[in-house]
């Protein structure tokens, strides 16, 4: 409950803006580092897009991931129910309950998820000592995506820490970010980090024409594109 009685809702989201991102990858290698993805496996990365017509060209970098839409046609085509949504917004995936049907990964529209069935380590058959702490084998043969790093969130608020504030309760690629492009908090609560760059920003989110009402925003002056 909030002061007014009312109950209190959360959003988790990711802001990335576009003006300050340098394309350096340090968030893929965060995230990768974090989560002990595979080989050509990226939760997190950013593309190199080149906009506007010769000779007026510029070029920018965006980071993109699973956006936790608040309505994720990947949840809509599960079969096994193993794609859920939970209150704060955050999309997860249950790897006891998923068959492996890659439905959800046709149907994302952003090509955030990933399903891989051998284990592959980043230096030939031995694990580092990092992916060998974090290598989840429960991983193999099913679906797969950014969890916006949930489980540090969990943690986190458990030890009344703040996400977006508290980098202990917050995602490991927005903590690594040397540009500071990229933030993350509630965007339900209007003193947040991410709801007041949104309010004094312009800002967009990917393929919004779809209706699925991405979790991550992205900040961008308006005449540039």
């Amino acid at each position: 409950m909030d002061v007014q009685g009312k109950v209190a809702v959360t959003r988790y989201a990711m802001v990335a803006d576009l003006r300050l991102c340098v394309g350096c990858q340090t968030c893929t290698a965060a995230c990768k580092h974090t989560n002990a993805t595979p080989p050509g496996v990226q939760w997190r990365k950013v593309l190199d897009i080149e906009t506007g017509k010769f000779p007026n060209v510029s070029r920018l970098f965006m980071p993109v991931g699973c956006m936790h839409c608040a309505d994720p046609p990947c949840l809509e085509v599960c079969p096994s129910g193993a794609t859920d949504q939970r209150a704060d917004g955050i999309v997860t995936i249950d790897y006891e309950l998923c068959i492996g049907c890659a439905y959800c990964t046709v149907a994302c529209p952003y090509q955030a998820r990933y399903k891989v069935d051998k284990s592959a380590f980043a230096y030939g058959k031995t694990p580092t000592p990092q992916e060998e702490q974090r290598f989840d084998e429960g991983r193999l043969g099913v679906a797969q995506k950014c969890t916006f790093c949930s489980d540090r969130i969990d943690e986190g608020t458990a030890k009344g820490l703040k996400p977006g504030v508290d980098p202990e309760a917050s995602p490991a690629c927005a903590n690594a970010c040397i540009a500071k492009a990229l933030h993350f908090g509630d965007i339900e609560d209007p003193q947040s980090n991410v709801s007041k760059l949104l309010s004094e920003n312009v800002w967009f989110q990917m393929h919004d024409d779809l209706g699925t009402n991405p979790g991550f925003f992205y900040l961008w002056d308006e005449g540039k594109t």
